[in-house]
């Protein structure tokens, strides 16, 4: 009895020992189980991140493209009408230079970085073309895009640099000569200074700071614009022996005005996709400050000019509106919305006072680029240290060294490509075809046939 009793034990404290060894296995394959699952579901969250991340960008980048729609009407509508298909001209083909020429060399210079090996401060190239990493279309290459759309996103910008020169030079300047200066423009200058903070070069390095092109984008097609500007000269009968500024007005304020609401509109990708992902508190906040920088510049210029001429002038609340995007663009990211309001206040205001100067120095800007990209490119990119999250004089000094460095480069460097142009084959068409218009002596044809419009 005795023996079957300590049997009896033996096999319970058996049966109970396996029971637990069971327990524990059986935890443990579900720990590891959940384990997974975890796992499986945060690869799961973080694809999904990156696809929005990445339709994002890819959203940001058609707005972008449609801000070339935006320049081509607001340009047409500026200018007279027997040079709007020379103007329209240049607008459509614009973009396609500069998306070409930016894939055969400008991505390569702008990001460097792409190169095996590659230190650059000034310069550096990672190779002609596109060509893919290894993990360029993965999050490894980047959590908000793959390498096809930052090429994209990054191309747009590119050719929109390129159209800011097309206003300020329209309606005398030879279409050759200004196609080959854009394809020059676009394949070396802009990428050259833009990897200086965007390729991680030596503005980047030392701290300066422009979102999303206030000067890399605006005041360097403005500084281009300048060196075409005094090159070519101004319009004929825009400036008098006597000083006396005639009016050149423009033949549509229609397509003035539905070319800066698309513009307007471009500039949500323009500034909404720098944030180069769709983190909803970053794009959210960057819209904002756009839209509003915007709606005070064109409320400001509108009051400005009114008080210097007792007239509302349309065309300067247009660009006081682009003047306010064009100011908040290097600083979207770091202003609260009284910054973005005072940015775009003070843009339009000064965009009055640019274009009455401008035109007291004879330099003829037919759409008024000079003013609203160069002046409130310079303006937006030093209220960075004035206003914002990074406010303070040292932050002042770095936004004018930049300012400084961009400037002289972009102006210096389209001096001499439109100097060498204007040597080799002329700058500014005929005096006779300049009266006749553009259109019938570059396009043989008209923008409105047979309607003999001045």
């Amino acid at each position: 009895m005795v023996f079957f009793t300590e049997i009896t034990f033996i096999e319970a404290d058996s049966l109970f020992n396996q029971a637990i060894a069971d327990s524990i296995h059986l935890t443990n394959i579900a720990l590891s189980k959940s384990a997974l699952e975890i796992e499986a579901l945060k690869k799961a969250v973080a694809d999904s991140t990156f696809r929005t991340n990445n339709l994002w960008m890819m959203i940001a980048s058609a707005l972008v493209f449609i801000m070339h729609l935006g320049f081509a009407t607001l340009e047409s509508g500026l200018t007279r009408a027997k040079n709007t298909t020379n103007v329209l001209f240049k607008n459509t083909v614009i973009p396609g230079i500069g998306l070409l020429t930016f894939a055969l060399c400008g991505f390569g210079l702008m990001y460097p970085g792409f190169a095996v090996g590659t230190s650059m401060d000034f310069f550096g190239f990672s190779g002609f073309g596109l060509h893919e990493p290894i993990n360029g279309n993965t999050r490894q290459y980047n959590i908000g895009y793959t390498y096809w759309t930052d090429f994209l996103f990054q191309g747009m910008f590119a050719a929109t640099c390129a159209t800011i020169v097309s206003g300020a030079v329209a309606e005398r300047i030879k279409l050759n000569t200004f196609l080959i200066f854009s394809v020059v423009f676009v394949a070396l200058v802009y990428p050259i200074i833009g990897s200086w903070k965007w390729g991680g070069g030596w503005l980047n390095t030392i701290g300066f700071h422009d979102f999303a092109g206030s000067t890399l984008v605006h005041s360097v097609g403005g500084w281009a614009a300048l060196a075409g500007v005094i090159l070519v000269g101004p319009r004929l009968g825009k400036y008098n022996s006597s000083s006396r500024i005639t009016p050149i007005t423009g033949h549509s304020m229609t397509s003035a005005v539905i070319g800066t609401f698309m513009l307007w509109l471009g500039w949500y990708g323009f500034n909404g996709g720098s944030v180069l992902s769709a983190d909803p508190g970053a794009v959210s906040l960057v819209l904002v400050t756009t839209t509003l920088a915007a709606a005070a510049g064109g409320v400001t210029a509108s009051l400005t000019i009114y008080v210097l001429s007792k007239k509302y002038d349309l065309s300067m609340v247009l660009n006081g509106i682009l003047s306010g995007l064009v100011a908040i663009t290097a600083g979207a990211d770091l202003m609260n919305p009284l910054d973005a309001v005072l940015i775009g206040s003070i843009a339009g205001i000064l965009v009055v006072f640019s274009v009455i100067l401008f035109d007291k120095l004879k330099l003829d800007d037919p759409v008024g680029a000079l003013s609203v990209h160069l002046v409130c490119g310079i303006w937006g990119t030093v209220a960075v240290g004035i206003f914002g999250s990074k406010a303070g004089i040292d932050q002042v000094f770095t936004q004018l060294t930049g300012i400084f460095a961009a400037g002289v480069a972009a102006f210096a460097m389209s001096a001499v490509i439109f100097g060498t142009l204007k040597k080799i084959m002329g700058l500014r068409i005929q005096e006779d075809d300049e009266l006749m218009g553009l259109d019938y002596k570059e396009h043989g044809m008209e923008a409105y046939a047979n309607f003999n419009l001045k």
